[in-house]
């Protein structure tokens, strides 16, 4: 399940956006970096030796979407790591963030010419009835996807594959997000976004498009999507607004401010703070970093 913070309810949904700029702002040596998180990964066995050998030496032979669009730890465990903010993932995997950026904003500059100027994206899910609710609340305002956010153009795929089955969890609400995006926003806000059909390990299979983190969407409405099985199933419909809306710049504007001082993992730690997650700040203390 992708993380998702609401503006007015969560205040989370202010300070992500900073964490975002914070971790692109990091430069670690990615070399180093990469042996660290094989070395711990075989340490915890978190994943096969075979799918370690291959990251050791093929990392730099493949893309960092083919990475994370394949069968291999790296998806479950930095979304995990986004979701729950855990440090000692997202040190690990700072790196893999970083290259996953980049990629997709260079990728993002190469299609532009190619892409139409409005279209629209969908994603399946299951929220749980917590969530549910805040975005029932959240109508009209503005919402944020906290990782990267996976996404197709063909609606069929989204709502069999992934909206329909979360309903068989009675906890969870099987939800469509319908999400109509302006190319012209996105370029004007820097939310980049790629075609991945070419350059992901599933060419062509699920016409997908990926979009880089905390991207912010507005609430427009919310309709039950008929079902003979279930009344747990709901369409939502977004549009993209980026960093271009007045809500989001008033709530951000001052609190940016705050940390122009420090840079890197220091300022990573002061936005943890502030989001009342002292611990977790000075773990990245003790860290070195």
């Amino acid at each position: 399940m992708i993380s998702i913070s609401f503006n007015h309810i969560d205040p989370l949904f202010m300070y992500t956006q900073l964490l975002k700029e914070a971790l692109l702002d990091i430069e670690d040596d990615d070399a180093k970096s990469i042996k660290e998180l094989i070395d711990n990964c075989r340490l915890q066995g978190n994943a096969s030796e075979a799918t370690l050998n291959k990251m050791e030496e093929e990392y730099r032979s493949h893309s960092s979407i083919w990475w994370y669009t394949g069968p291999y730890f790296i998806y479950s465990m930095l979304n995990y790591g986004l979701r729950q903010m855990d440090v000692d993932i997202i040190m690990k995997l700072g790196f893999f963030i970083r290259h996953l950026h980049n990629h997709i904003t260079q990728i993002h500059h190469e299609q532009q010419a190619t892409m139409p100027k409005t279209f629209q994206v969908f994603r399946g899910q299951g929220l749980s009835m917590e969530d549910f609710e805040k975005i029932k609340k959240t109508k009209g305002g503005l919402m944020s996807f906290n990782n990267f956010l996976s996404t197709s153009r063909n609606r069929e795929i989204s709502f069999n594959r992934f909206a329909r089955p979360a309903t068989k969890n009675p906890n969870s609400v099987g939800i469509l997000f319908v999400m109509n995006i302006d190319t012209a926003i996105c370029r004007k806000s820097s939310t980049p976004f790629a075609e991945v059909t070419q350059v992901g390990y599933y060419k062509d299979k699920e016409e997908e498009i990926l979009f880089s983190t905390y991207t912010i969407f507005r609430i427009h409405g919310l309709e039950r999507i008929e079902d003979k099985n279930t009344d747990r199933l709901w369409q939502v419909n977004l549009t993209i607004v980026g960093n271009q809306d007045d809500d989001f710049n008033k709530l951000t504007a001052h609190l940016r401010q705050q940390f122009t001082w420090v840079t890197g993992w220091a300022r990573f730690a002061d936005i943890l703070i502030e989001l009342g997650e002292s611990e977790k700040a000075e773990h990245l203390s003790w860290s070195g970093v």
